[in-house]
Formats: C-alpha cells, structure tokens, sequence
C-alpha cells in the first residue's frame, strides 16, 4: 500500500512539473524566487553598510569634533547628523539595484522605485532639518548673534524646503515635474497667501526687526495693546514671546512690531543712567514773601546759605538804588520761600551720589493746576536697575518732603470730607 501511494505522489509531481513546463509557469516562479533571495540579500547588505557608515562617521566627527577649535560640529554631533547622513548612501544603492533587479517586473519595479524616491526625499528633509537646527544652536552661542531672531530664519528655510520637498513628492507620485505643480501655484497665489499670511508677515516683520535693529533677545520693551511689559525672551517666524515680571508669558505677533508702536527700554538700558520724571505739588496758599527775619534764618541751611547771601546783597543793591519803598514786601526784588526751595532741590540733587551730573538735570516749575503748582525734577539715576532705582527716587523724595516745612511751605492734599453724623 506504502509503495502504491509513493508511486502515486511521483506521478503526480511529475505531471505537475510537466503542466508548469508547458504553460511557462515555471520559469515565472523561478523568477520570483530569484527575485525574493536577491531582495533580501541586497538588503541585509544594505544593513550592513548602513551601520558601518554609521560607525565611521560618528567616530570621525566625534574626532573631529574634540579636536577643533568652535564647537559647530558638536552642535552637529548633538542633533545626530552624521546619523542621517549615513543613511544617504545605502539609500543611492538602493536606487541603483531596483531598476536592473526588477527589469522583469515594471510595474512593481516602479512602486518600490517611488516609495524609496519618496524615502529619499524625507531623509534630505530631515538633514536639512537638523542642519538648520545646529546652526541655529552655534550662532546663539556667539555673542554677534546672541540677540538675533535667529529662529524665525531657519523656521523660514525649513517652509521653504517642506513646499519644496512636498512639491517634489507629488511630482514623483503622478510621474510629472515640479515645474507643472509651480504653475498650478501661481494660479491658486491668492489661496496659497491666505493659508500662509502670518508667515510671511512674520518674514516681513523679521526682516524689518533685523535690518532696523528695533528688538533684540533680552529687550525689555512694554506693548500695553497686548498687555506685554518685560523681556523679549524668543523672537520667532510667528511670535514674539514676552516673559513679564510677574513671570507670566506673552506672546506678540511678529508682525505687531512694525504695525504697532511699543515701547523699548534698551535705550536706558544702554545709556548712562535711568530718567527721574516727578513732580511735587505744592499748595499755592503756602508760597510767600520771605521777610529780613525768615531769610536769616534760612541761612541757618548749608545748601542753600551761599545763594541767599549772594542773592540777598543783589536784590537789597537793586531796590537801594532804585529807591524801592520796602514798607511793603511786594514792592521791588524779593526773595520767596519757593524761589529758595527750588534752588535748594537743585542743590541737593546735584550733590546726591545716585544722580549723574552729566546728564540733563533741572528742577522746573510747571503750569498751576487746581491742586496746586507742581515742582518736577528731572534726573536720571545712575543706577539702572528697576529696585535700586526706585530705592533712589524714594530716598530723594523722602528727603524733599521732610524739608518743605523748613520753607514755611506745604504740600497740596485733598481736604478729607467730614463723615455725616449718624441719627440718634
């Protein structure tokens, strides 16, 4: 029975054999053996390089990379460049192998020839990619581009290479160029503009900030439209983003820096001191003739004791000589309590070792209100910094306020409303 079953199965491959023979089968299935074993083994030898020139270049640019001077391939090495270059190689092999591979079999020749063109064309991408990435990395660390809207460049770049990349991805999909899929562009411009308007006013915008050096990375500026009032920590294609100083972030439109006026403190900050704009408002009824007795006294204060004397021989010279009837104090040249105190504030804030004297200072009277005359002093501080220069302002103002009753004068308050009594 064994034997009889044997024969059977010998006769049937042999008939089986004979069909495939005949109909040409054979050979096509010979072809696709083929086909599989070459396939994998010109992958696994793909595999195989890829890793070993993986190997050399990192090994080559980590050498590299310790013996040179700047630190742009570390910034390479750090973004794993070589990696990717690697893979460009087994890549272009791989390109080569499929059309002499599948001579036999075009169509699917030609799908695996677009999918590892497609393969090809996202692996340039991502070079371009981390390449734009270690170069944003280098310059920021160089002090001539530190404050730099180096972002919003490689942010363009990379718009720029993904239509590129995606436009080249079509054209290897429908089998037609890139140029046919430009001209199709051109005709839907108004779309395209509209679906990318806030990059390119932001491209706009960072040109602009660039060129006309309006903001760098560090600025302080304030943006009340937006509510922004600290430092400019990141200046993007798209944004500009504000840390305030109560540590909560802001973030501009790029473009809102040329269409819209903000304020920039780096003038200040660059400059020899901090400005000092204040006023005191000094109630009018205070404000008098000083008579022979109270500018004695006055004398009594350092600041101001040379300018009384002198002033005092010079306005009792003038009324002598022109016979001034001095029975009453407004006839003729005299002396008055805020004339003196104006002069004393000058004084005092020229002597004051947190003002710079180089800078524009002046004590000025200014219009009368309803409050009262406002005397402001213009200063700048020499120290900077928002705290020290508050404690600066405060110091001086302090000071003043204690020394106006020596002046018999008086600041201007609101009259406090009697409460009305309650009924019993």
């Amino acid at each position: 029975m064994f034997i009889e079953l044997q024969t059977v199965e010998k006769d049937l491959g042999r008939l089986l054999y004979n069909y495939l023979i005949e109909t040409g089968m054979a050979e096509g299935l010979a072809s696709y053996i083929n086909l599989f074993v070459l396939v994998v083994v010109v992958l696994v030898l793909v595999f195989f390089l890829d890793v070993l020139l993986w190997k050399i270049l990192r090994a080559l640019s980590i050498k590299l990379a310790r013996k040179s001077k700047n630190n742009f391939d570390n910034f390479l090495v750090a973004h794993r460049v070589p990696r990717f270059v690697a893979h460009v190689v087994p890549l272009l092999i791989l390109l080569e192998f499929v059309p002499v591979a599948f001579s036999d079999f075009d169509y699917a020749g030609g799908i695996v020839l677009k999918m590892i063109k497609i393969l090809f064309v996202f692996l340039t991408l991502i070079i371009f990619r981390k390449f734009f990435k270690s170069v944003n990395g280098y310059l920021k660390t160089l002090p001539k581009f530190k404050d730099k809207p180096i972002d919003s460049y490689v942010q363009v770049f990379m718009i720029f290479a993904w239509v590129v990349g995606i436009l080249t991805i079509f054209a290897i999909v429908t089998d037609t160029t890139v140029w046919k899929f430009f001209t199709a562009l051109g005709a839907a411009s108004a779309v395209v503009l509209l679906i990318f308007k806030d990059s390119i006013l932001g491209l706009v915008a960072s040109i602009q900030v660039t060129i006309n050096d309006m903001v760098r990375i560090g600025d302080w500026i304030t943006f009340e439209k937006y509510g922004a009032d600290g430092d400019v920590v990141e200046i993007s294609l798209a944004t500009v983003k504000v840390q305030n100083f109560d540590m909560t972030i802001t973030t501009i439109p790029t473009y809102a820096l040329i269409s819209d006026s903000f304020k920039n403190w780096r003038g200040m900050q660059v400059s020899g001191g901090r400005r000092i704009k204040r006023s005191l408002i000094v109630s009018q009824k205070s404000i008098r003739f000083l008579t022979p007795e109270e500018v004695e006294k006055l004398k009594k204060i350092q600041l101001v004791e040379a300018y009384i004397a002198n002033r005092n021989e010079q306005i009792k010279s003038y009324n002598e000589s022109n016979q001034i009837n001095k029975e009453l104090l407004v006839n003729g040249r005299n002396l008055t309590n805020f004339g003196v105190f104006r002069k004393y504030v000058t004084d005092y804030i020229e002597h004051h070792s947190a003002i710079n004297t180089g800078m524009t200072l002046m004590v000025r009277q200014l219009q009368p209100t309803s409050q009262g005359i406002p005397l402001e002093i213009y200063a700048f501080s020499s120290d900077k910094r928002w705290e020290n220069y508050e404690y600066v302002m405060a110091d001086i103002f302090d000071h003043l306020l204690a020394a106006l009753p020596y002046f018999s004068l008086e600041v201007f308050e609101l009259p406090v409303s009697l409460e009305p009594t309650q009924k019993g």
